[in-house]
């Protein structure tokens, strides 16, 4: 019997997060392109963990090869609700699902979003908490691969775009389907359509939506160039949130 009971269903606000190098590349091979960016890592860490408030956890949802690329030692990301979309939603992808952290397995992005629309509660396996926890998700951030973006860009709730913009080229074979730096979509189509357009907001208001700090300006590290930014999508027929 499933682990994934909710109450007060709600339409959640997706929130993307990824790095790109100028030509939008993410991927390599099954791996990124770039390598000993640790700074970047803990970027992601904290925002992807720093929930909004008390009695909250945030969920990071993300495809099955994103999960098998994550070294089984680290694996489920901790302090967040593991979602992976998988075309067998009965794969054993390791760890439980009736764990908080998961693994939770679901078929699409859609069912992704419905598990994560309410209050979310799992039993544990024992100990102080035995009797389960009951935590609210707060925000949830989609991690990839670029199937599940594009998946999460065709939604209305995905409100917010977290780049990490690599002022380089590297070899990739795996892409972000949205270039956002001329706002156009991969096939060349603008980049204002059911997508709406994307926004490049401010640094102080990338700080306030991740709730911590966010080095400034452009970053350097391992010789490669790079800086945080975030986008919000307008012109959708969705107001923002700050969820």
């Amino acid at each position: 019997m499933p682990d994934h009971p909710m109450m007060t269903l709600r339409k959640p606000i997706l929130t993307i997060i990824v790095a790109a190098t100028r030509s939008m590349g993410i991927g390599l091979q099954g791996s990124l392109p770039w390598q000993g960016l640790k700074n970047e890592m803990a970027y992601f860490a904290r925002v992807t963990s720093t929930s909004p408030g008390l009695g909250e956890v945030n969920a990071v949802v993300m495809g099955r090869k994103t999960w098998q690329s994550i070294p089984p030692r680290f694996r489920p990301l901790k302090n967040r609700v593991n979602v992976v979309i998988s075309r067998n939603p009965a794969a054993d992808l390791g760890s439980s699902g009736a764990q908080l952290c998961g693994p939770h397995v679901v078929g699409s992005l859609e069912a992704a979003v419905e598990l994560l629309g309410g209050e979310f509660s799992t039993e544990s396996s024992g100990g102080a908490d035995s009797e389960g926890r009951k935590l609210r998700i707060g925000k949830i951030f989609i991690i990839g691969g670029a199937e599940v973006y594009k998946a999460a860009l065709s939604l209305p709730e995905t409100r917010r775009i977290l780049l990490t913009s690599i002022r380089s080229d590297m070899d990739c074979d795996t892409f972000f389907p949205l270039d956002l730096h001329d706002q156009q979509q991969g096939d060349g189509t603008p980049g204002g359509t059911e997508s709406g357009r994307w926004v490049e907001m401010s640094q102080d208001e990338l700080e306030a939506f991740a709730g911590v700090k966010v080095p400034r300006g452009v970053q350097l590290e391992a010789n490669i160039q790079y800086e945080f930014t975030m986008y919000e999508r307008v012109d959708a027929g969705v107001s923002s949130a700050t969820s």
